[in-house]
């Protein structure tokens, strides 16, 4: 795990430097309780990720690299009729990506959300989308990544 600060993007060597970078990006001011590492639940097999996102809405999905499983993550199912999601594309034109979603608690419930990612090409580490939670309960939200 080796993340290198010192270029205009932060990089990372692995997937497991997704952590580090979301405790110390802070999304919304917040301090980073948990993260969880995307896993596609259809093929068991990790070769990253596509994804897309609307940073106006609060949305991500994600769609394996193995299998094509798509996945909406957190709550965005909520409001998937809404939403004008781009496809995510790393500045040195990478488009496959390691995913993390950091958790901001607040007592048992859910207070913000990141959603990380590390272009696989490269290694650079970014947060494309973050967003509020504002409902209870919402600590379902740990198990929709």
């Amino acid at each position: 795990m080796v993340i290198d600060e010192s270029g205009e993007w932060w990089t990372g060597t692995e997937a497991a430097d997704l952590a580090a970078y979301l405790r110390a990006y802070q999304a919304g001011g917040y301090k980073v309780d948990d993260v969880v590492d995307a896993v596609c639940g259809s093929c068991s097999r990790y070769e990253g990720f596509r994804v897309r996102f609307d940073p106006d809405e609060g949305f991500a999905e994600r769609t394996c690299a193995s299998c094509g499983g798509e996945t909406v993550l957190l709550d965005g199912a909520d409001i998937v009729d809404d939403v004008h999601p781009q496809a995510l594309r790393c500045p040195c034109g990478g488009r496959t990506f390691d995913v993390a979603v950091g958790i901001a608690r607040r007592k048992d419930d859910v207070r913000w959300v990141s959603v990380g990612v590390r272009c696989r090409k490269d290694g650079t580490l970014g947060c494309p989308v973050d967003w509020q939670i504002d409902y209870s309960p919402s600590a379902h939200l740990l198990d929709a990544v």
